[in-house]
Parts: C-alpha cells; structure tokens; sequence
C-alpha cells in the first residue's frame, strides 16, 4: 500500500529533477493507490496529513515561476481530490495554487481544468460541517469577479485596460474567462444557489450591470433552459423585474432586455403558469422601454461645449419610500440612447397577442385589474401617459404580421384555455415568434417562393400577403453601403436581416475631439479597492471632463451593446439550427410515411371490401338469431309462469304446516316446564326446612368463631408490625457493623500510610543533614569559593530547594492525614458507644398486642 511519505518522496524527486525520479502517469498511479485505499484512515487526519506534506514541498521545492511544476502540483491535487476536504481546498489550497492557475494564459488546458475541478468540487460538497465557509467562498469567488476581473461596464476599468501590455491583458482576460467558467458549470448543478449569490450582489448598483451581463452568458448557457422554472419561482426573477423598471441606466436596460427575451420562451416550455402570473410585469417593462426618453450630446458652437438636447431625465416617476431599491443612473457620459423593445414586443405578441393588446389599449385599468401594485408615487393613470404608449406601439404593431389566435379568442381564453404552444421546444417558439417581424417574414416568404413560377395562381388568401410582401422585399436595395466609421451611428441597420456591403472610408476624428484633448485625462483612472464596491459617482468621474473621455464613453457603450446584439442573435441561430434540425427530421419522417400510407391505403380498400361482405353476412345472421332468440323468450316465459304458480302454492301450504307444529311444541314445552318447575320448587322446600333444622345449633357457634376470627386478625396484624420493625432495625445494626469494619479498615490504612510517611521524612531529613554536613565539609576544606565551578554550586542550591520544598510539603500532608486521623478514631469511639449502648435488636421493644383471652 502505498503511503503519503512514498507520494511527497517522488514528488520531491520530480521537482528537484533527481535522476531516480519517476515519471507523471507513475506519480499519478501512486495518487490513485492512496485515494483507492483511504477508507480504512480517518479522512481529517488522511487531509492534514496531505496538507502538511505538500505544503512542505510547495515550501522548498516547487519553483512558483514554473508551469512545468504548477502542472505536476494540480495533476496531484486532482488525483487526490477525494480525500481533500472543502476546507482545505477553500482556505489553503486557492490562495496559494489554484487562483495564480486560473491568472496563467499559458498555463496548460488540462492544468486549467484540474483547478476548475478542485474549486467546484469544494463548491458542491453537500458536508454539513463547511456550509458555511462554502458559502463565504461563494461570496468571495462573486467579489472577485466583480472587483478584480476586467469590468466591460467601467469607465476606471476600460482605462486602466489602455494602459496595459499585452501579457497583462491576457492574463485578465484569462482571469475573468476561468471565473465566468467556474460560476457557469457550478449554476448548471447548483441553480439555486447560483440565483442566490447573484440576488445578494444585486444590491450594490455598481455591480449590476456586470451581473446582467453574467446572467446573459448563463442564460445562454446550453444546460439553463431545464433550470428556467427555478428562476421563474425565485426572488432573482423580482429583483431582475425591479431593475427593468427602477433604474435608469439604458446599457444595463438592453442587457436586461436581452435575458427577458430568452427567458419569455423557456418559461412557456417549462414554467408556463409562472409566466402567466409575471406577464403584468412584463407587460409594465415592456411599456417603460417603450416610453424611455433618450438623452443625445452634441458638439456645441464653442468647440469644447457640449450640448444637451433633451435633459428630461430617463427615468419614471419617484419611488415610494417603503421600496427599498439604489437606482442605477447614466454609466457612460450624459447621453442615454433607448433600448429597443421590438424583440420584447415580438415575442409577447406571439405567446399572449390579446392580452398584448388589452393592455396597449388600456394600460392602467389592465394593471389595476391584474391586482399589480403601482411602485411610483402616484398610481397607474397618472403614471402613464395613454397617448404615447398608443402612438409609439403603432409602429411595433404595423411592423408586424397579424397573429391568428386575435381572431379566435380573447385575453381571457388566454389565461384560463390550454395554451397554443404547451408542445412546442426553445428553438420553434423562438423561431416563429420572429417570424412574425416583417422584416424577418419578407425573407422568409422570398425564399419559399423564389424557386416558384410568377404565373402560377394565388391557392389561398394567406398567400397574396406574402407575395405583396415579398414584392415589396424585392423593391428594396438588396446591398447597401456602409462604411465603417459610420457603422456605429447605424447599428439599427445591422439589426436588419438584410445583407450589408461594408466600404472602406478613412475619416479623421472630429476637430471637436483633438482640441482640447489631454493625453493625460485619458490615462488617468480611481483607485478601485477590491474590498469596497464601487460607487455610481466614482464611475461617472470623467463624465463631462473631456470629449475624448465622453468618446471613450460613447464607444464603450456601443461595444456593449453591440456584444449584447452578437450574443442574442448567437443564441437565436442556435434556436433557429435546433428548429431546423427538427424541421429536416419531420420531413424525412414524413417522406417515409407517404409511403407507408400509401400501402395502408391500399390495404385499407380492401379491408373495406371485406367489412362489407361481413357486415351483410352479419346482419342475417342477427336476424335468424333474433328470431330464434325471440321464440325461445316466449316458451321460457310461459313456462316460467306456470312453474312460479306452482311454486308459490307449495310455499304457502308449507308454510302454514310448519306454523302448526310451532304452535304446538311451544305448548307442549311450556307445560313440561311448568311441571317441572313445580315438582322442584316443593322438593327445594322440604330440603330448606330440614336443613334450617339440622344446622340451627352451627349456626349459633358459627357467630362465635366469627369474632374470634376477626380478634385474631388483629393481634395477627399487630405481630407483623412489630416483625418488620425488628427487621429493619436488624438491618440498621448490620449496615453500622459493615460502616464500623470499614472505619477500622481505613484507620489502619492510614496508621500504615503515617508510618511510611514519617519514616520517608526521616529518610529527608537524614538526607538533609548529610548533604549539609558535605556542604561544610566541602567549604572548609578549599577556602575560594570561586575555584567550585558555578554550575555544580547552583545544582547543590537547586536540589536543597527542591529537598525542601518537598519534606514541607510530606509535613503538611502527615498533618493532614493526623487530623484526619483523630476525626476517623472520635467516630470510631461514637460507633462503638452506639453499639454498646444497645440491651437488644431493638432498644425499645413495644408491649405485644398478643394478649387475648382466646388464645
């Protein structure tokens, strides 16, 4: 078997390069030994065990600066995870091994998922005992990706990204990849948890739009869809609500945005009666991005000037105070561009069309009659304005093809009926839900009927649509010039399904810009804590210092957004390819069942042939029997007839036979009784009278005995009174004799013990005389003292101390034990007074009630 001390030997042999070194699949081969073969050894004493020996080596001879050794360390570490306890993992082996691997780009990929697994298996310990250092480090592992990765949402952080190297990019960028790894594969397992942590840092608003941009990565991860019903019921799903609604920061917003658009169809594949009940909610998102207003800058006359053309604020109404929420302001310069809620729209007018549009007609009696609270100071009608919600969902609602289901049911039937899409996956509800986009169903009917002649007749109305449509899809330019500088200010026409030309054209940046830009502003950035969250005024530091700062701003802005575009529209072609995949199989399958059904049919043609010619067959056949059957029921019912005739008449003379003779021995029984009972009751009597006669003189005595009996009985009562006083008293003397014995057992014992203790003080004493008398003699006979050597000197002091220190202390116990002693001998004295003193068993014995005259 192999032993811990053979592991930390080899190992040390690899680090030091030593020639008898063996190699890694052999080192590991020792790891899978120990791990195999540790249940017979407590796992707590196994992992300290472990610790101690690898951290001794990590001590003395790992090289840190090594990859080649950082490898060798985590291949262990993960061969061993079984007897690593999240404890040790969490405290010891993070700090100083496995956070510096997940810093490394170059560090290996195996290396890389050695670490990954040690962290999560910490995290997915289900031990009683580190709950709650497991949930610290949670904690920990959420704060450090937060504070210390690369925050995209940051003005200190984008700039303090500028003036990196390239190694030092790399090394964050690989950072904040692992962490994002770590937290998605553990919400995979632990979703709940997950929404837990993300929840608590909800709170702070300078972690939001980081944690909205982690919860679209998880949301498109490819395991969330399952664990959508989770957040459905979860309070991360309210906070994520609250946000929408609450902040006023239009980056964050489309973010939100985003998830909600996801989450609409995997709710209403796994969650649909939550969904149902947080549509209000939806649908009061919905109309808040729908009536945001947008702040632009602009360049001013005077260069340097900046021009605000709207400064409404994009914000609802206040708050009410009891809501306990730290709104999110502007976080990239003055200007707010709109989020977009085209996609909300779209996919709530394909899963809920005539709730949809209940609510654009009457936005506050809709809420009002959902029993929905209104969170601003005021209450809905006067929160919002019916006019613009009207005018601005025109544009949603003519961009859009019209829904089937308006046609055939109301918003109720919504709610209450089963809905239309209960069958359906992610990737169809996905698919038609933007299919109902004109701009995606152009595209979609051009295709389909590309290939088709133009003479060929319309075959329904459903189809003079999509040829208009597609004439008019057709019309349009097909490939539009763009060019690149410009492709921010149009990222409205990348969203387009259309095909785009991008040109080349070189322009210089604004003079506005390059004046009165400072090299220095650019580079300048805050101190970030990695302890303290960051403030929403700290972020805003240089929102109107420098135009070049609010460029900055204004592009990394639109990097975000337009990251936050790519994702979705990564996740909709993901949909779209599963749709389609589902699609080609539906159509092979149907291909094979054309001809399976073409040979059923032919089938079915005959099996018809041969139903008919049975079913006449059949039907003369039931009318013979039918005849018959009818022939038969008449004969049976006459004969029927006849026979419960003659059974009815032999019932009644039985009857009344059997009635007769009853009669009849019930007579003749009472008589017999009767005769009896007399013959009885005059043989009783005579036999009382004599009897009365013979015993009259027992009687007469038996009284007397009586009360002798009942005289005895008392004195017999009396007598075991006293015998059982006499026994108890017995008992009490035995008890005091064994009690005596002891005593005098114990005094003896104690008599030995003060002899042996003063004849060892003797023996002290002895001792101490002697070692005095060699002390003088040993004084008189060199005169210096100085020749002694001071050690032998202070050993004699030392043990004369000690000599005497210890005869005081056998003289204070003989003390003791004499006092103890003398107590022992007066009760000694006591016992025996108490017993000599007795003339009997029972020192008062009782007069005996034992004295009648009968006896």
């Amino acid at each position: 078997m192999t032993s811990l001390y053979d592991l930390a030997r080899q190992l040390r042999f690899i680090f030091t390069d030593a020639p008898d070194a063996i190699s890694l699949a052999e080192l590991l081969s020792l790891a899978d030994d120990i791990v195999s073969n540790f249940s017979s050894v407590d796992p707590e004493v196994l992992s300290a065990q472990l610790e101690q020996e690898l951290q001794t080596l990590h001590d003395e001879v790992v090289d840190h600066s090594s990859l080649y050794h950082t490898q060798i360390l985590l291949a262990v570490l993960f061969h061993l995870k079984a007897i690593l306890t999240p404890l040790t993992i969490i405290t010891f082996w993070f700090d100083l091994c496995l956070r510096p691997a997940l810093r490394e780009p170059k560090l290996a990929t195996p290396a890389v998922n050695h670490a990954k697994e040690l962290i999560l298996a910490a995290l997915h310990s289900d031990d009683e005992r580190y709950q709650e250092k497991i949930q610290n480090f949670r904690t920990r592992l959420f704060d450090l990706y937060l504070l210390d990765a690369l925050n995209e949402g940051s003005e200190a952080d984008v700039l303090e990204w500028a003036e990196l190297d390239n190694a030092q990019r790399e090394k964050k960028s690989c950072w904040k990849s692992n962490l994002e790894n770590i937290l998605l594969r553990f919400g995979a397992i632990r979703p709940n948890d997950l929404m837990t942590d993300i929840h608590e840092h909800f709170n702070v608003p300078s972690s939001r739009l980081q944690l909205l941009i982690f919860m679209d990565l998880y949301t498109s991860y490819p395991t969330f869809e399952p664990t959508a019903a989770h957040l459905a019921s979860h309070r991360l799903m309210s906070t994520l609500l609250s946000a929408l609604l609450y902040d006023n920061s239009s980056t964050s917003c489309t973010v939100g945005l985003n998830i909600i658009v996801k989450l609409l169809p995997m709710l209403a594949v796994y969650a649909s009666a939550e969904l149902k009940f947080l549509l209000p909610q939806f649908l009061t998102v919905f109309v808040r991005v729908l009536c945001w207003k947008e702040r632009l800058c602009l360049p001013g006359q005077g260069g340097d000037e900046i021009e605000i053309i709207d400064e409404e604020p994009p914000k609802m109404p206040t708050l009410r105070p009891e809501i306990d929420w730290q709104q999110l302001e502007l976080m990239f310069g003055n200007s707010s561009i709109a989020p977009s809620p085209r996609r909300l729209f779209t996919y709530l007018y394909y899963l809920f069309p005539c709730n949809l549009l209940r609510f654009i007609r009457g936005p506050s009696n809709y809420l009002v009659a959902s029993d929905m609270d209104c969170p601003y100071v005021g209450d809905w009608a006067g929160v919002l304005d019916v006019g613009e919600i009207r005018t601005k969902s025109e544009l949603l609602i003519r961009g859009h093809i019209c829904h089937p289901l308006i046609i055939w049911q109301d918003a109720q039937d919504e709610l209450s009926k089963p809905d239309f899409w209960r069958d359906y996956d992610v990737a169809r509800i996905s698919s038609e839900a933007m299919s109902l986009d004109v701009r995606y169903t152009s595209l979609a009917y051009r295709e389909r009927y590309r290939e088709k002649p133009s003479s060929e007749p319309a075959s329904s109305c459903s189809e003079t649509e999509p040829k208009a449509v597609t004439d008019e899809a057709r019309d349009r330019p097909s490939d539009p010039c763009l060019s690149l500088q410009s492709m921010v200010a149009t990222s409205v026409l990348l969203k387009s399904a259309i095909d785009i030309k991008a040109e080349l054209i070189t322009r210089p940046w604004p003079p506005a810009i390059l004046s009165s830009a400072d090299p220095s502003t650019m580079l300048q950035k805050p101190s970030q804590n990695l302890d303290d969250s960051v403030s929403v005024s700290e972020r805003e530091f240089a929102s109107s210092s420098s135009p070049v700062t609010q460029a900055i701003s204004s592009l990394q802005r639109e990097v975000l957004t337009l990251r936050n575009e790519l994702n979705f529209e990564l996740w909709l072609s993901r949909e779209n390819v599963k749709h389609i995949g589902r699609l080609f199989q539906d159509r092979v399958m149907s291909r094979n069942a054309e001809v399976e059904r073409q040979g059923l049919y032919n089938k079915l043609r005959n099996y018809r042939t041969q139903v008919v010619r049975l079913e006449k067959e059949l039907r003369e056949h039931k009318e013979l029997a039918s005849s018959a059957r009818q022939k038969h029921a008449d004969w049976s019912s006459e004969l029927q007839g006849k026979l419960r005739g003659y059974r009815e008449e032999k019932k009644s003379w039985i009857t009344e036979a059997a009635t007769l003779r009853t009669t009849q021995k019930e007579i003749e029984s009472q008589f017999q009784a009767q005769s009896k009972l007399l013959a009885e009751g005059n043989a009783e009597l005579f036999r009382l009278q004599t009897s009365i006669k013979e015993h009259q003189h027992k009687i007469d005595r038996l009284h007397d005995y009586e009360a002798q009996i009942e005289q005895s009985r008392k004195m017999q009562r009396l007598w075991d009174a006293d015998f059982d006083k006499f026994k108890r008293r017995g008992e009490d003397i035995e008890l005091m004799k064994n009690q005596w014995k002891q005593m005098e057992l114990r005094l003896e014992s104690l008599e030995k013990t003060q002899v042996q203790m003063e004849e060892q003080a003797r023996q002290h004493r002895r001792q101490i005389q002697s070692l005095e008398t060699r002390r003088e003699q040993e004084q008189a006979a060199t005169h210096p003292a100085s020749q002694y050597p001071a050690m032998a000197l202070a050993s004699v002091i030392a043990e004369k101390a000690t000599l005497t220190k210890s005869n005081q202390q056998l003289q204070d116990k003989n003390t003791e034990l004499l006092e103890e002693v003398e107590e022992l001998e007066i009760m000694v004295e006591q016992l025996r007074a108490q017993v000599s003193g007795r003339k009997g068993l029972i020192s008062d014995p009782e007069q005996s009630p034992i004295s009648s005259p009968f006896l």
